[in-house]
């Protein structure tokens, strides 16, 4: 060969080898969007079973709706006041078993401590008022004690919720309202019941499906609350060591920009980058709606349309220098307000409506050994109009918001013990309280939808072959709920059922 021809030889080989660079795109099994709770439950479940998986995350934190953060030297909490669906060991065939059994999880591992109690306080100071714990008897006991003409009732609501296959994938939607009341009568103890269950998994204003209603009733009354004595960093911790023990990738502060389909399959996927990467099979947790916004296809330029919910919450934090049982509050975890004649679960006409809400201490669980948190933590959440809180001047924001925190102290305190002011004021170590805005911030859930689009996908199918829904919107609920949804949609789409 002529020095000539070596030469270009080489130059093609070289340019050939430039050429396959940059045309190389990474391709994974799996392209998870979103380390949340179902987004890391996928992604272990799947690199369980040889699957090559990468969770990307647009944040710098995992664990989405399900977080924590970091302010003034202390760790907050987001969204965990407990997490459902607690059963003691031995007991079979929960959703906390199959949880474990699946991501090979030991229960030890998520060290979670019973609640001690929780009521739902009814009337301008809680004047009908139903205890519960892990113990289904005792609530039971509460509506014969409180509604002795309706225990009848309630048992049979309960065996039909027993004998009901909230996990049918096939199920059809049924108003759970309309299904309560052939049980029950009194729009009192109905909304006592509606009240818990909505305002810890309801998508839905006014009303629910009745499959969703069954998997939170099931979750808080038949099961029950637990918590790790360190919170959710516990069960986050535990998740990410699987994920990478398995052989999972995680790409942190790596969002997906927007997901490029072509025959009916997504083809591509563009990250905030602008690096390009491919995936046999995609699992979006970050939301129906804010799925299909991300799709973009040459072939038809209107992804399919599904509506966020259109309410949201606030919720203030109020860190104590003492423990709140020292207040004089007690042993309650959880306590589930209203003070109208019915319960109003929907968008609220102001910003925020303080007539019913969720009180929760941390700091009023079982923990081992008389162990206890450093610090008391009161924490108040309540329905909000999101569009409220969108756009407002930051002054104005500000504003605001330290105006709805002392109009939610004011109405929660209602429902507890009486504690002076001064001894309150003084006890107060550090306060926080977030908004719609800042769930949509650092989540990017639409509308500060903490619960998704009332209108769930349950076999988490989308329009484009390869992409599948988990979490939210594709209706399990609850911690455990979002991380059973991860593990469904992993079997059924990827995995086939895989054990």
């Amino acid at each position: 060969m002529s020095a000539f021809r070596r030469l270009w030889a080489c130059r093609w080989r070289a340019g050939a080898f430039r050429s396959s660079v940059l045309n190389t795109t990474t391709h994974y099994d799996v392209a998870i969007i979103g380390a949340g709770m179902s987004g890391l439950a996928a992604g272990i479940r799947l690199a369980h079973f040889g699957q090559k998986v990468c969770v990307f995350e647009r944040h710098n934190a995992v664990g989405g709706l399900n977080g924590f953060y970091s302010l003034g030297g202390r760790k907050y909490d987001v969204g965990l006041h407990a997490l459902t669906n607690y059963v003691r060991p031995g007991v079979k065939g929960t959703p906390l078993t199959k949880l474990l059994r699946q991501l090979r999880i030991d229960r030890d591992e998520f060290a979670l401590c019973e609640q001690k109690q929780s009521r739902v306080a009814f009337g301008p100071n809680g004047e009908t008022s139903l205890r519960f714990t892990n113990d289904f008897a005792v609530f039971e006991s509460e509506v014969a004690r409180a509604f002795p003409l309706q225990i009848d009732g309630f048992r049979a609501l309960v065996a039909f919720i027993r004998g009901y296959d909230d996990v049918s994938l096939d199920a059809k939607p049924e108003s759970a309202r309309a299904v309560v009341r052939r049980h029950i009568t009194d729009s009192l103890l109905e909304d006592m019941l509606f009240c818990p269950v909505m305002y810890y998994g309801s998508a839905q204003e006014r009303d629910m499906e009745f499959g969703q209603f069954v998997i939170m009733f099931k979750a808080l009354f038949f099961e029950g609350f637990a918590r790790p004595l360190d919170g959710v960093r516990v069960i986050l911790r535990v998740l990410l060591e699987k994920f990478r023990a398995a052989g999972g990738e995680r790409r942190m502060k790596c969002g997906v920009e927007k997901l490029v389909a072509r025959n009916g399959r997504v083809d591509t996927l563009v990250l905030d980058s602008g690096e390009e990467i491919t995936a046999t099979h995609i699992l979006s947790s970050a939301g129906a709606a804010e799925t299909f916004a991300l799709c973009v296809s040459p072939e038809a330029n209107d992804a399919p349309s599904h509506q966020p919910g259109g309410h949201s919450f606030v919720e203030t934090i109020t860190v104590l220098r003492d423990q709140p049982a020292d207040l004089g509050w007690g042993d309650d975890t959880i306590i589930f307000f209203n003070d109208s004649e019915r319960f109003s679960y929907e968008r609220p006409a102001t910003q925020v409506d303080v007539r019913s809400g969720v009180i929760c201490f941390p700091n009023n669980f079982a923990y081992p050994d008389g162990a206890n948190l450093d610090e008391g933590f009161f924490r108040v959440t309540c329905l909000a109009d999101p569009q409220a809180w969108v756009g407002l001047p930051e002054e104005t924001y500000r504003a605001d918001k330290e105006r709805w925190f002392a109009e939610i102290q004011r109405s929660a305190r209602r429902f507890l013990p009486a504690v002076a002011d001064e001894r309150l004021n003084g006890a107060i170590a550090a306060t926080d309280m977030f908004t719609p805005r800042t769930i949509t911030k650092f989540t990017g859930h639409l509308n500060g939808a903490i619960y998704g689009a009332p209108e769930k996908v349950r076999d988490g199918r989308t329009p484009w072959s390869n992409l599948y829904l988990c979490g939210t919107d594709q209706g399990f609920l609850g911690i455990i709920g979002a991380m059973l949804s991860g593990i469904s949609m992993a079997n059924y789409h990827i995995l086939r059922g895989g054990s």
